[in-house]
């Protein structure tokens, strides 16, 4: 079967028997054509089914109005959030978004980003995955000037604007309420400790330890993937300590979720036996019974400000410095299944 080709300007002009560039400006409402010739020409695009080539347009000028984002999953509920956020403010500002999945692995992430590059995005919003060392992969972008915002995962290098929370006093506030309410072994389950944001969430851990009086245990250090696997592995794990932790602080509400189902299922009472907390504040947090305590971490306020930090170095606004920190405010958010002593906050 032939493929029927695009029908171009040059095509309009000949049926109308007018000059292509005629035909352009028309299409683009340009006042220097009359209002007649204008809807004759606009008519007849319509009726020979011509669209208009943006892309090829904007390359001409050095611009193709899309933005990459890499982000290490799709099925986390805070992603969903930041994508939704990014997406209120670039939609407005009448740019397209070019998504890509890393698959928590460094590979993938990198060749993302060079796929990316080649679509020539006019900047560039990025997560990183589970163990990407090096950020070589983004060297093009910082070579072609191309704006980047890193958002949640970062490292400290000396470009690209970074979009966080205080992951050090979440961590910190987490812990100290399962002490406030009368733990004393503690547990943390938690990802690998070279990404900053589980690096900084173990260190405000140990922090509220030392500052309440209890003694860190490396048992209670378990380092997992995050996965319903990984849960249930930790269970087993937990179980088989003695004495028990009788608290423990989880990095992800859907691990903690999992956690606390099969906690139950082996008769232990939450949160009397053992206080848990979990981070997001994902629906699941809501859902599960009892309720989970949780670390509110707005994704949709973070996308918002990563794309507008984007947009703005894009500009070439004079204020958008591009290797801002810019710290979004998280909080703890007390449900059931922490509360051992309602009048301990």
């Amino acid at each position: 079967m032939d493929v029927k080709r695009d029908i171009t300007i040059y095509d309009i002009a000949k049926v109308l028997n007018l000059s292509p560039a005629t035909v352009s400006r028309g299409l683009k409402n340009h006042p220097a054509i009359n209002i007649k010739t204008r809807k004759r020409i606009t008519d007849m695009a319509k009726e020979m089914g011509y669209r208009s080539n943006n892309f090829a347009s904007n390359l001409r000028r050095q611009k193709t109005n899309t933005i990459g984002i890499i982000v290490h999953e799709l099925k986390s509920q805070f992603i969903s959030s930041v994508l939704a956020g990014i997406e209120k403010i670039t939609a407005d500002a009448g740019y397209d978004l070019i998504i890509g999945h890393s698959s928590e692995t460094y590979k993938k992430e990198a060749a993302n980003a060079h796929n990316l590059f080649h679509k020539r995005v006019d900047g560039l919003i990025a997560s990183l995955a589970f163990d990407t060392k090096d950020l070589d992969h983004f060297t093009p972008f910082i070579e072609k000037r191309i704006p980047i915002v890193f958002f949640d995962r970062v490292e400290g290098v000396p470009y690209g604007t970074k979009i966080i929370i205080d992951n050090i006093k979440a961590g910190y506030e987490a812990t100290a309420h399962l002490a406030k309410q009368g733990c004393r072994r503690i547990a943390h389950l938690t990802a690998n400790l070279g990404r900053n944001v589980y690096a900084g969430r173990f260190k405000g851990y140990q922090q509220a330890l030392a500052e309440h009086g209890l003694t860190f245990n490396t048992q209670h250090l378990l380092v997992t993937d995050l996965s319903e696997t990984a849960a249930l592995h930790a269970v087993k794990e937990i179980l088989a300590m003695d004495p028990r932790p009788d608290g423990i602080f989880i990095t992800n509400d859907f691990c903690a979720a999992v956690f606390m189902q099969a906690l139950k299922e082996a008769g232990c009472r939450i949160p009397e036996d053992m206080a848990i907390v979990g981070f997001n504040n994902d629906v699941i947090s809501k859902i599960i019974n009892p309720k989970l305590t949780t670390i509110n971490y707005p994704g949709e306020e973070m996308g918002e400000q990563a794309a507008l930090s984007l947009l703005d170095q894009m500009a070439g606004h004079s204020s958008a410095r591009t290797t801002d920190t810019i710290i979004i405010k998280s909080e703890l958010i007390v449900r059931e299944s922490s509360v051992k002593n309602p009048i301990v906050g």
